[in-house]
């Protein structure tokens, strides 16, 4: 749109839609904004994760075409609220809206959304699957209660009233994201309680009803490693970011580690009679192995190491958290001379030795110049 000759406006709404293998969707969604946003300012913004299907190449040739169209492809990293947050930070639109991809959103929610933001009714519009008693009838009844308690443990975080605190569709006023955004926490794909979360003040919201629909195409990406990542973002939020979220994940992982330490020491040492020199050996190098694999699978996803590189890194992460545990005695050792307890001893040298390890293997193991 001119705004005067030789000058031209920027777009008044953002769509910001991320994606992962979602190439046969991406056609229909532009043509079902094309049919619902007539006559208004828009552009729409794919965030892709490197899809494996190439689902950036569709974007980037529908955006040779039509202006409106624009691609972020991002490379060796991955996450739906950290997609969100980048394809927001690079728009200049005024309102700012979140799709998903699959066409399960009702995108004929759009224009109201944006009426209501711009008569300056409310600085968030969610679009609710459970307002005026609605259900999601397409779900198993597993994913079902998984999504009632998610929102019951959300309670903590959000404005009562809220019937829908996990949806992933909505519209906000671009003040609303320069407020909070460095206090979100990017984790994991639920970047609307983050928003709500880390917001300096309370969000005057309005919800609209719609019904949640079955996934056009393609499969979905939700799976256990997602109840994970969404209860790291919990404790993130719940502590004040005192400390890094990753490192709450690492730290969780590592109170695992030790159940499985004891877990092999006992079957060896108790049960099969071993010396319990061996059986101590044994019971580290696998407490180690399995650390690294579940850290690497679920505290480091979006860095997550593989073939050799996988070996590699267990290697590092062995050698690091061998110098941790030396850490963790040798200031365990020293407060205990000097007359403290035994038992505050014994949590400064674990806790002494947790960062160490956590700071190491961030530089070492899963190097990235990325904030964790």
């Amino acid at each position: 749109m001119r705004e005067a000759v030789g000058r031209v406006t920027g777009p008044e709404l953002s769509i910001i839609v991320p994606t992962l293998n979602e190439r046969d969707n991406v056609v229909e969604l532009i043509g079902r904004l094309e049919r619902h946003l007539p006559g208004r300012d828009w552009e729409v913004i794919f965030v892709d994760d490197d899809s494996p299907d190439e689902t950036a190449e569709v974007v980037l040739a529908r955006a040779r075409i039509d202006s409106r169209v624009r691609c972020i492809h991002r490379i060796g990293r991955r996450g739906l609220s950290s997609a969100c947050i980048e394809g927001m930070l690079a728009s200049s639109a005024s309102y700012l809206a979140v799709i998903d991809a699959d066409l399960q959103h009702d995108e004929r929610l759009l224009p109201r959304m944006l009426q209501l933001l711009r008569e300056e009714r409310a600085d968030l519009v969610i679009g609710s699957r459970y307002l005026d008693g609605r259900e999601i009838t397409n779900w198993d009844a597993s994913r079902v209660t998984l999504s009632r308690l998610a929102t019951r443990l959300s309670r903590f975080l959000v404005p009562a009233g809220l019937t829908d605190p996990m949806s992933g569709f909505f519209m906000l006023r671009r003040e609303v994201l320069d407020a909070s955004v460095r206090q979100l926490s990017s984790i994991g794909f639920k970047i609307l309680l983050d928003l709500l979360a880390s917001s300096p003040r309370t969000l005057r919201f309005v919800e609209l009803p719609y019904q949640f629909r079955a996934r056009h195409t393609g499969e979905s990406k939700l799976d256990s490693v997602a109840a994970w990542e969404y209860g790291v973002l919990l404790l993130d939020k719940l502590t004040g970011q005192i400390v890094p979220a990753r490192f709450i994940g690492f730290s969780i992982v590592g109170g695992a580690g030790l159940m499985a330490h004891f877990c092999v020491l006992t079957v060896l040492f108790r049960s099969l009679q071993w010396s319990f020199i061996e059986a101590q050996s044994i019971a580290t190098a696998a407490a180690m192995t399995f650390n690294f694999a579940l850290n690497n699978a679920l505290t480091y996803r979006d860095m997550r190491l593989r073939g050799w590189k996988w070996l590699k890194g267990l290697l590092t992460f062995a050698m690091v958290c061998s110098i941790g545990a030396l850490s963790n005695i040798g200031v365990a050792s020293y407060l205990y001379q000097a007359r403290f307890g035994w038992i505050p001893c014994a949590v400064a040298g674990v806790v002494v030795g947790a960062v160490f390890n956590y700071a190491m293997t961030g530089a070492f193991t899963w190097r990235s110049p990325r904030k964790a």
